[in-house]
C-alpha cells in the first residue's frame, strides 16, 4: 500500500475537519437574550398602562356618561358599526379615556329625538342627550386612528365644560352622510327652539 501524497493528505484532513460536528449551541446566551426581550416587552406595556391610568386621573373632572332614557322615543337612525374613541374637540391626537371613552369596540349607534345611543358590547355605553349634541362632520382620522377621507362619522358633543369629538364607522359607510345630515338638521332645530323659548 503506497502512502498518500502530501496533497492527498491535505484534502483528507481537510475532509475530516467538515466532517465533525457542527458546534453545540450556546442555550445560557440565547435563554438570557429570550429573557431580556420579555423583560423589555414588559416593560414597555407596563409603561403604556401607566400612562393611560395617568391620563385617565387627568381627566378625572369629567362628569359621569348620561344612560339612556327608558323611553327614547322612535329610531330615526340606527347604525352597526366601530366606536374609534374620543378626542377633546379639534384636537384629533388629544385621546379621552375617563369613563371607558378611550376604549376602542363594536358599536350599535341609535339616533333618537332624545339623543345618541351608544350602545358597546364589552365595553361601557354611553348616551348623549340631544341638547348636548353639538355638530356631525366626516373626517379621516381620530385617537390616533387614520381612514380613507371621509372615511370616518365625528360627533362633536358637550360634556360637563368640555367639547368631544367621537368617531365611528359604520359597517356600510355610505350611511355617514345621511348620519351627517340628520344629525346637523336635528341640532339646528334644537338650538332655534332654545332660542325662542329663552326669549319669551
Amino acid at each position: 500500500m503506497t502512502s498518500l501524497t502530501p496533497i492527498a493528505a491535505q484534502i483528507a484532513a481537510d475532509i475530516a475537519a467538515e466532517q465533525k460536528s457542527a458546534e453545540v449551541t450556546d442555550w445560557a446566551a440565547r435563554i438570557g437574550w429570550l429573557v431580556g426581550l420579555v423583560l423589555f416587552i414588559a416593560l414597555v406595556y407596563w409603561l403604556m398602562r401607566e400612562g393611560w391610568k395617568w391620563r385617565g386621573a387627568l381627566q378625572g373632572d369629567l362628569p359621569e356618561l348620561h344612560t339612556a332614557p327608558e323611553e327614547p322615543g322612535e329610531a330615526k337612525l340606527t347604525m352597526s358599526g366601530r366606536y374609534h374613541g374620543s378626542t377633546t374637540a379639534g384636537q384629533w391626537l388629544d385621546r379621552i379615556v375617563a369613563h371607558g371613552l378611550g376604549t376602542r369596540s363594536r358599536a350599535e349607534v341609535t339616533l333618537t329625538d332624545a339623543g345618541l345611543d351608544v350602545v358597546r358590547p364589552g365595553a361601557a355605553d354611553f348616551f348623549v342627550p340631544l341638547a348636548q349634541l353639538r355638530e356631525a362632520r366626516l373626517d379621516k382620522g381620530i385617537a390616533g386612528k387614520v381612514l380613507t377621507e371621509g372615511g370616518l362619522l365625528v360627533i362633536t358633543w358637550e360634556h360637563g365644560d368640555r367639547l368631544i369629538d367621537s368617531g365611528f364607522r359604520s359597517d356600510h359607510a355610505a350611511e355617514h352622510n345621511d348620519w351627517v345630515d340628520t344629525l346637523n338638521s336635528m341640532i339646528n332645530t334644537s338650538d332655534k327652539s332654545d332660542k325662542t323659548e329663552g326669549a319669551r
